[in-house]
């Protein structure tokens, strides 16, 4: 069968890499994909953007599957559009992908649903935006409304940085955030402003159809730029999986008080939701979870690691998760893991993540082997040779017994990999490492 990839970061290249497992597959088509696909005789490019016209290609095609990776295309409704046409999509629709799109559409739902969250305000006047920080004082975190990549949160520790970021988000638009449009149509800079919420992250990720839910493997996100959590947040720099922080007890809290609300909410509201659910959890000391940010796609690079261990065949869970009706049914399958932790390390570009540079040339990159695999992010051939094309450019994946020895091997890999310019966190995993007998 053919099978359409919307997207070419890593999370869609390790998205394709294990639909390419199933051998049901034909034939994987990534739009527009990278680099590193475009160097693999498993998948083709396709170099089509617009939702339109990518829906008259798939017809056309005969593609029988398609799943959506970023979250811009869903934002834009490909979802909404692929079906309109018969077409078998995997993704949220324009309104349910709101969860995401929209921060200020977003908290102002899990307050009516009484899920978890951090006490927020929401502001269209910087002025107004300025007072409410002065009043509540620092640590707080500002983020931007509409979609900016995974850099549109700033986690402020004092009052100048808040008011900064605020001055960036609704002023200037340094972040380049997409801004939701207003009743008139027109955009309108929105931030929400939020408490500090203390404790760990963990990125809690589901595939939901409307009415089921499947949790899959749990994971954890190194947002910061730099070793030791410090720097600017960026898309992410770095991802294990499982994470040990989320306990059974966590996990059953976050199914109970988070996710199951939110799909049950969405659907009362009338806007059911399909697709993959990405709850952000801060878990503070008593291992109580509280939603940070809801994404409506899957987590990059948290993606990579969870492919790596995932045993099951994906196009059975998609196919199920997409069944004609009035939803899936997923309820109907178990997924199987890979004991082994899987660890990503992202390399990224020089100047990333406000100006990262393009047009360095990739060397060293290692043919895939049973234990490590790197997916490509911002690559692109030119002339023959891999050459960066964007912020993250790799993730480096590997398998092994342990987060210890995961982090290990996958360092082993990363040396053996040269662009000018290229920036990693040597200290992926050192939650999990912290937490584990020595």
């Amino acid at each position: 069968m053919k099978i359409l990839v919307i997207g070419g970061g890593g999370r869609e290249h390790a998205l394709a890499w294990r639909l390419a497992q199933s051998p049901k597959t034909t034939k994987i088509y990534l739009a527009p994909g990278n680099g590193g696909t475009a160097q693999d005789d498993r998948f083709e490019n396709v170099p089509i953007t617009d939702v339109h016209a990518l829906c008259a290609w798939a017809l056309a095609q005969k593609i029988l599957l398609t799943v959506v990776g970023p979250e811009v295309p869903l934002a834009a409704g490909v979802v909404d559009v692929f079906r309109k046409q018969g077409l078998r999509i995997f993704g949220p629709t324009q309104a349910a992908a709101q969860l995401e799109s929209s921060k200020a559409f977003s908290k102002a739902f899990m307050k009516r649903h009484n899920i978890p969250t951090a006490e927020f305000e929401t502001f269209t006047d910087a002025a107004a935006a300025h007072a409410h920080i002065d009043q509540k004082g620092a640590p707080i975190v500002v983020k931007a409304d509409g979609l900016a990549a995974g850099k549109g949160v700033v986690v402020a520790a004092t009052l100048a940085e808040a008011h900064e970021a605020v001055d960036f988000i609704l002023l200037d638009n340094a972040l380049g955030v997409a801004h939701n449009a207003g009743a008139d149509g027109a955009a309108v800079p929105r931030v929400v402003i939020e408490e500090f919420l203390q404790g760990e992250e963990a990125s809690f990720i589901v595939m939901v159809d409307g009415k089921n839910v499947l949790p899959l493997a749990t994971s954890q996100d190194h947002k910061r730029l730099l070793d030791g959590d410090q720097g600017p947040n960026t898309g992410g720099m770095g991802a294990y999986s499982p994470a040990p922080v989320v306990t059974p007890d966590v996990h059953a809290r976050a199914m109970r008080d988070i996710i199951l609300p939110t799909v049950r909410g969405m659907e009362k509201d009338g806007i059911p939701f399909t697709g993959f659910l990405y709850a952000g959890l801060m878990i503070d000391a008593q291992g109580r979870p509280k939603t940070l940010e809801f994404n409506c796609r899957m987590g990059d690079p948290e993606t990579q690691p969870i492919m790596m261990r995932l045993k099951t065949d994906l196009v059975d869970v998609m196919m199920a998760a997409t069944e004609p009706g009035p939803h899936g049914r997923l309820d109907q399958v178990e997924l199987e893991w890979d004991r082994r932790t899987a660890l990503g390390v992202v390399l990224a570009a020089q100047g990333y993540p406000m100006s990262p540079r393009k047009g360095d040339a990739i060397t060293g990159v290692p043919a895939e082997v049973e234990d490590a695999c790197v997916f490509h992010a911002g690559t692109v051939l030119q002339n023959g040779e891999l050459v960066t094309a964007g912020g993250r450019v790799l993730c480096v994946t590997v398998l092994a017994d342990n987060v210890r020895l995961a982090q290990q091997r996958a360092y082993e890999v990363v040396m053996g990999i040269r662009f000018d310019g290229m920036q990693y966190r040597r200290d992926i995993g050192h939650r999990a490492i912290k937490g584990s007998p020595a």
